[in-house]
């Protein structure tokens, strides 16, 4: 006759209890989980500070630890800040929200680095910063000889057509191109016999050149008035009117 032996199953929740009690007691536990919160969010409110109160620093970074893809030149940073309209600052003077995935990157590549970032740089639209009167951002610590370390990148992404939109707001000569364009459709629209019956090369263009300087003398006006530059004269301003 065979004996049946029912043996209970394993509760895998008393087991992970047993466990932790070897580790630590009940007792403590709560006083180790708080002392380890407090001490992460003093570790926070360090970098956070860092990031605002922001300083011309360079770190002296571990070249081995770092990934080759997130080292980029200050000449990268400004061929993408005039591409698409964007500002490179000092943290200091960015107003939008700091992720917490953000801190957990810079705490991480702390501890990989053993030390503590400083200098933090920041690119963004002009919006996202504080900026004095005179969607996407990236995050950068200074390696030294214009050279500038990535570290994350948050938001959404730009519109498609950003790049394209502000291809005339790169240098004056890109302005310039886009006014004699619309001027010349504009010339184009203006009906033939307007001036004279029989409308020749000559007087459109002279039409043209008229309804350029119109054109053009609204556009000046608008940017003088606005306090607006072009954006291979801003990518680094702190100066909202610039």
């Amino acid at each position: 006759m065979k004996l049946k032996v029912n043996l209970p199953r394993t509760n895998l929740e008393v087991q992970l209890h047993k466990s932790r009690e070897k580790r630590i007691s009940t007792e403590n536990i709560l006083q180790q989980v708080q002392d380890i919160f407090e001490k992460e969010s003093k570790k926070d409110d360090k970098i956070l500070n860092e990031i605002y109160t922001g300083n011309d620093e360079i770190n002296n970074l571990n070249l081995d630890l770092l990934e080759s893809h997130r080292i980029f030149h200050l000449s990268d940073i400004e061929r993408l800040c005039i591409d698409y309209r964007l500002r490179f600052l000092d943290s200091s003077y960015f107003k939008g929200e700091i992720p917490f995935e953000v801190l957990s990157k810079i705490k991480a590549l702390e501890k990989e680095q053993q030390i503590a970032l400083k200098g933090f740089k920041i690119v963004a639209p002009s919006k996202l910063f504080k900026l004095e009167n005179a969607d996407d951002p990236l995050l950068f610590v200074p390696m030294g000889n214009d050279y500038f370390y990535l570290i994350h990148k948050w938001g959404n992404d730009l519109d498609p057509f950003r790049k394209l939109i502000m291809w005339p707001f790169r240098h004056l000569e890109n302005f310039t191109l886009v006014l004699l364009g619309f001027s010349f459709l504009l010339a184009l629209l203006i009906p033939d016999g307007l001036f004279s019956p029989q409308q020749t090369t000559t007087q459109f263009f002279i039409i043209f050149f008229f309804v350029f300087k119109w054109v053009a003398g609204l556009s000046i006006f608008y940017g003088i008035k606005k306090g607006k530059n072009f954006s291979s004269a801003i990518w680094q301003s702190k100066y909202y009117n610039a």
